[in-house]
């Protein structure tokens, strides 16, 4: 059985879910599996003005398997990331304009070319003075397994941002350091106004200046971990969403957070 996937849709979902206002930006192919993924996205409340179908492009597909711990690993079809590309264009820059703040993740600035619209997206929400929301997210295989150049490539969009989200795997690519205070301070000092590092079964961690909560998971059943962090994040930002980004929203959703992970990791698929 299909399920709908991609960090920032799955985030989109969730967040709608919760009540925010939230759109989507980027593009599938006008293909069966494209059509699939808009009306799904539509029936779920996510705003898809600036999202579009590409014609000449194929919907990107991951078949995913799980290892007895539930851990994934991925082979994509396709090329989501050439459809993306194709949907945007020069509408990226309306788009932000146009909304309140920015979120975005470490997968579209794995190639030249979306690394390029996504550093065009961050300058020009700094330039307004919008929120920006970071989530590390890294999948490796996006970067032929060089988890030296995928952290320095994160560590570029810290600087400035209101939220970074990390595991503490990623936030040691991005740092150099091993421990979660260290990490989360780590990456205070490098520019983020705010840090989560999420640490699994352990919960997740928030640091801040004047703010700061530690949340521990509840035991789960593990069938599958896909999607945990993205269903984390998406329960945050509808909080961020829904309170104009006030800050305490962050450390009063967290426990709701937490807990949206584990049920994600109960279950195929992190929107089931």
């Amino acid at each position: 059985m299909p399920h709908q996937g991609g960090v920032s849709a799955n985030v989109a979902v969730i967040a709608a879910r919760a009540g925010a206002d939230v759109a989507l930006a980027g593009g599938a192919g006008d293909d069966a599996w494209g059509a699939w993924l808009h009306d799904r996205l539509e029936a779920e409340n996510v705003g898809l003005e600036w999202f579009r179908l590409a014609g000449g492009q194929r919907t990107g597909l991951a078949f995913v398997t799980v290892d007895e711990e539930g851990e994934p690993a991925y082979e994509l079809h396709g090329d989501g990331i050439a459809a993306t590309i194709a949907g945007l264009k020069r509408r990226l820059l309306a788009a932000v304009d146009e909304t309140d703040a920015l979120f975005l993740g470490s997968n579209v600035l794995a190639g030249k070319s979306e690394a390029a619209l996504a550093t065009s997206a961050r300058e020009r929400a700094l330039e307004l003075g919008r929120p920006i929301v970071f989530d590390a997210n890294i999948r490796l295989g996006r970067w032929d397994q060089n988890s030296g150049r995928a952290g320095a490539a994160c560590g570029e969009f810290i600087p400035g941002a209101f939220l970074v989200k990390c595991n503490l795997a990623e936030a040691r690519m991005i740092t150099g350091e091993a421990h979660p205070e260290k990490a989360a301070l780590s990456l205070l000092a490098a520019g983020a106004q705010h840090v989560i590092v999420t640490l699994g079964s352990r919960g997740a961690i928030l640091r801040a200046k004047g703010l700061r909560r530690d949340v521990a998971a509840r035991p789960v059943n593990v069938v599958s971990t896909v999607g945990a962090g993205d269903g984390l994040m998406g329960v945050v930002l509808a909080a961020l969403g829904k309170t104009d980004f006030y800050a305490p929203a962050i450390a009063a959703a967290l426990p709701d957070a937490v807990e949206e992970a584990a049920r994600a990791c109960e279950r195929w698929g992190a929107l089931e």
